[in-house]
């Protein structure tokens, strides 16, 4: 009997709304926020991603040696050129509450204002936007979006994908801790998208959304 060939996925529908969009993502740790983000992005909304921006603002040598001065254990100095230790930087901020506020007095300011360039970028070409930021009920960017996605999953499915990033037991609470509890975060939402299924499913139900949404007057 011959073999079928791998099924591969369609090409997403591009999402033309009559109105540009700015859709935010909301979730709980290890809920695959970042997956669906781009399966939305697979539509066509331009991703601003808030995660991506402190990378690059963390690997800027000013910015490491604000890291350095603070949290030299941070920092790998025997590295040409030096680089941050993203592992340790995370033992620091999710262990002590007051050097989590340091990071984020140090680093938010900045990517909230890049977040905001391109947003007014995007809006100015008439693009819909994906704004991907974990802190986005927290830091206030929630007020920019015209439509926020709650991404659920189950406990089992997030405690697994925390144990694939090589999280320890504790890790993911002491994480959660961090932000606006669940519950929260879902009655900020108008829309879900539950994530603890396949990938096929996650990628239909972020299909079906979107045909919404265009449809919407």
């Amino acid at each position: 009997m011959p073999v079928e060939p791998e099924r591969q996925p369609s090409t997403p529908r591009p999402f033309h709304p009559a109105t540009p969009v700015v859709i935010g993502i909301l979730g709980g740790v290890a809920s695959g926020k970042s997956t669906v983000a781009r399966l939305f992005a697979a539509h066509g909304l331009r991703h601003l991603d808030a995660d991506a921006k402190a990378r690059a603002l963390t690997e800027e040598p000013t910015v490491l040696a604000d890291l350095a001065a603070r949290w030299p254990q941070v920092v790998a100095r025997s590295a040409a050129p030096p680089r941050l230790d993203r592992a340790a930087l995370a033992q620091v901020v999710f262990s002590d509450p007051r050097a989590r506020k340091e990071l984020e007095a140090l680093l938010h300011p900045r990517i909230r204002s890049a977040l905001l360039a391109e947003l007014a970028a995007a809006r100015a070409a008439g693009e819909s936007v994906l704004l991907d930021v974990p802190l986005l009920l927290e830091n206030g960017l929630i007020a920019e979006c015209d439509h926020v996605v709650f991404v659920h999953a189950d406990a089992a499915s997030r405690a697994r994908r925390a144990a694939e990033r090589g999280w320890g037991a504790d890790e993911l609470a002491r994480r959660e801790a961090a932000q606006a509890p669940l519950a929260e975060k879902a009655t900020h939402a108008g829309h879900r998208i539950d994530n603890s299924g396949d990938l096929d499913a996650t990628r239909a139900q972020v299909a079906a959304l979107l045909d919404a949404l265009a449809g919407s007057p």
